[in-house]
């Protein structure tokens, strides 16, 4: 691996990075809370104020950024000079939503805050399939001693539908395919577990027994916590792990086949960008920096985006 290069600095908890062709990356500040421009030169650009709290985007197939907004469902806590993310703030909670974002106009519209009268609690991280619609997850709610368990879920872009496709998931977070389309995978924060699903049609994942063990593609030992994630050409899944503090790569098979140390205990996403997708581009959002470093293998091609 090369060594990591700062891209810019100054960022209020990045996420959800997309390399764009044009050579820019566009992330969210979840306590920004915006949606952000990131130039090769690392001057920044708000594209639009997002209230709440955003926390994964992706881009869609009318070539418009889809987000995962989680409401505020974290109050900002710095801790040893790094920015975390802490309990809700009830009273600043405006509740869960996906929401579409114009590129060119700024323009913010919800999409889905509810699925069949059960409201979105904190969406997390979204991915688009090759049908027009996009799989993501919620990573609930808790405050005291309730907490609101959550799933995995699938919508349409045009916002004529959204379905509950697993249930339960224990704070899930980031999501991505297969290179082929045909397998879906999740991270569970504080389970340390990539969770997988067979697709066996659009938004619909094959039914599996409590008891199947092939659910589960890989559990972290000790205490080490998931949070976003990337798909790399050869099927591995780039997970960002956090207090371990970097990338863990594991294959298909589930075995783990590298870790990517990153210096900041707060690593919490990956994407692929240049123009062989080898270029790694990753948020470290206890220093607010975004990074890039050269990466062994391309990673996956994303539907709408590099096409």
């Amino acid at each position: 691996m090369s060594e990591l290069t700062e891209v810019t600095s100054g960022l209020k908890f990045p996420e959800g990075p997309i390399a764009m062709p044009d050579g820019t990356v566009i992330l969210v500040e979840m306590f920004g809370p915006r949606l952000t421009r990131v130039h090769p030169d690392g001057t920044k650009e708000t594209i639009a104020e997002i209230p709440g709290g955003p926390n994964g985007a992706a881009i869609g197939p009318d070539g418009a950024a889809y987000v995962c907004n989680n409401g505020g469902r974290f109050t900002e806590v710095e801790l040893g000079g790094l920015c975390f993310p802490g309990p809700v703030t009830p009273e600043r909670y405006i509740g869960g939503r996906i929401q579409r974002v114009d590129l060119a106009t700024g323009e913010v519209a919800d999409l889905y805050t509810e699925f069949d009268g059960n409201p979105l609690w904190a969406p997390n991280d979204l991915v688009f399939d090759a049908h027009g619609g996009f799989y993501f997850t919620d990573h609930g709610y808790s405050h005291e001693r309730e907490q609101k368990v959550t799933g995995i879920y699938y919508g349409k872009a045009d916002g004529s539908s959204v379905k509950e496709i697993v249930f339960p998931a224990h704070e899930p977070n980031g999501i991505g395919l297969s290179p082929e389309g045909d397998k879906l995978y999740w991270a569970e924060t504080w389970n340390g577990r990539i969770m997988q699903r067979d697709i066996v049609a659009p938004g619909e994942v094959a039914e599996v027994s409590f008891v199947d063990v092939s659910v589960c593609l890989y559990g972290f030992p000790g205490f080490q916590l998931l949070d976003s994630l990337g798909v790399d050409s050869d099927g591995n899944v780039c997970v960002a792990t956090l207090v371990n503090g970097g990338v863990s790569v594991v294959s298909p098979k589930g075995e783990l086949v590298d870790f990517i140390p990153t210096g900041d205990l707060l690593t919490t996403n990956i994407c692929f960008g240049g123009a062989d997708l080898k270029t790694a581009y990753i948020t470290l959002s206890g220093t607010g920096r975004l990074m890039k470093t050269d990466w062994p293998r391309p990673g996956a091609k994303l539907n709408y985006l590099n096409d």
